[in-house]
């Protein structure tokens, strides 16, 4: 997965949605950290689409604990031949740990995406420009995930994906929340590579996500 292009990823802890999601999707974001038995689920796992593999944790909106054992799951997906990337957070990378995941998952052909989220609001331009930045040293892609409580949150935003995309860097990026929803489909047209959406509309991951069937055809309106 090199995200030369943007990529529009199904979100879902159940992989046998796959199917459901193939008319829409260019991958899968398989949300290991709302599975029961995540590798398991991997290794059952025969859809078409390729697999982008999260273990999100909860200080980041997603339900893994901050142990050890999280990463390590995490390694073990990146060796599966089905999953072409997976997700580490920025916070991650500060420890060796982090690192290791990043290399290892390098020597299995697997991109990496770094990622923040910030769900109290939006930083400043410089604060953005910054982190994104660092995400982007350290992964394939960076991704940033900010709240939006105003339109010029989502400018914001929507600027610092502009100029770092010029500058030849890979970002995703999206304002949360009903404010920013609309950022989802227009941040692709600014540089942003990845687009995220479930495919049950009542399994959102993250505030303000449009489902995978409207945002499919919304970005394709875009185009």
């Amino acid at each position: 997965m090199n995200f030369e292009s943007l990529v529009l990823a199904a979100v879902t802890a159940d992989l046998t949605e796959e199917s459901a999601a193939r008319e829409h999707a260019d991958a899968v974001e398989f949300r290991m950290d709302l599975a029961i038995d995540p590798l398991t689920t991997l290794d059952d796992y025969d859809g078409e689409l390729p697999i982008l593999a999260t273990n999100r944790t909860e200080a980041e909106g997603g339900e893994a604990a901050e142990k050890s054992e999280r990463l390590d799951v995490l390694r073990r997906a990146a060796e599966h031949p089905a999953v072409e990337a997976i997700d580490i957070e920025l916070a991650a990378i500060a420890e060796s740990d982090g690192r290791d995941v990043v290399e290892h998952a390098h020597e299995h052909d697997a991109s990496v995406v770094v990622s923040a989220h910030d769900f109290s609001g939006t930083p400043s331009r410089s604060e953005l420009r910054e982190t994104l930045s660092r995400a982007c040293e350290h992964g394939d892609v960076g991704k940033l995930a900010t709240t939006a409580t105003s339109i010029d949150d989502v400018l914001v935003l929507l600027s610092v994906t502009r100029d770092l995309d010029a500058n030849g860097h890979r970002v995703a990026t999206m304002a949360m929340g009903a404010t920013g929803r609309h950022s989802r489909a227009i941040a692709p047209l600014y540089g942003s590579r990845i687009a995220y959406a479930p495919v049950d509309p009542n399994e959102a991951t993250a505030p303000g996500q449009y489902d995978l069937a409207t945002l499919a055809d919304l970005l394709d309106a875009l185009r």
